[in-house]
């Protein structure tokens, strides 16, 4: 799973193949994690 961005105690990181899901973008901390819709930027699951 390939980070883009480390910022603070976030970082952010996509899988290359999760099917046929729109575009979005994991982000991750210690111990949480989420999940957002880039188009419209939109929570998905946290």
């Amino acid at each position: 799973m390939p980070t883009v961005l480390i910022s603070g105690p976030f970082r952010f990181y996509f899988f290359s193949d999760e099917g046929n899901e729109p575009a979005h973008i994991h982000v991750k901390t210690q111990d949480r994690t989420a999940k957002f819709w880039l188009n419209p930027v939109s929570l998905a699951a946290n």
